[in-house]
């Protein structure tokens, strides 16, 4: 994963969980605009989110931060 990506998941992690709480749940769509001006990027976050790990639709925003700032 890009590390461009990555600082942008926890980024968004972190104003999520500031403004709703740490048990605010979010979808890997959260990362990005209505509008698909990054496919590249896209692909990547989804392949890590639904192929590589199995989440849910939506996860806990506190675990995304977590497992990202691990290397998972």
């Amino acid at each position: 994963m890009q590390e461009e990506l990555k600082a942008k998941i926890i980024a968004v992690c972190d104003k999520k969980i500031a403004a709703k709480g740490e048990n605010v749940g979010l979808s890997f769509y959260a990362f990005f605009a209505n509008k698909n001006d990054n496919p590249e990027l896209l692909m990547q976050a989804a392949t890590w989110w639904i192929h590589t790990h199995k989440l849910d639709h939506f996860e806990k925003a506190i675990k995304i931060k977590q497992m990202i700032i691990e290397g998972q």
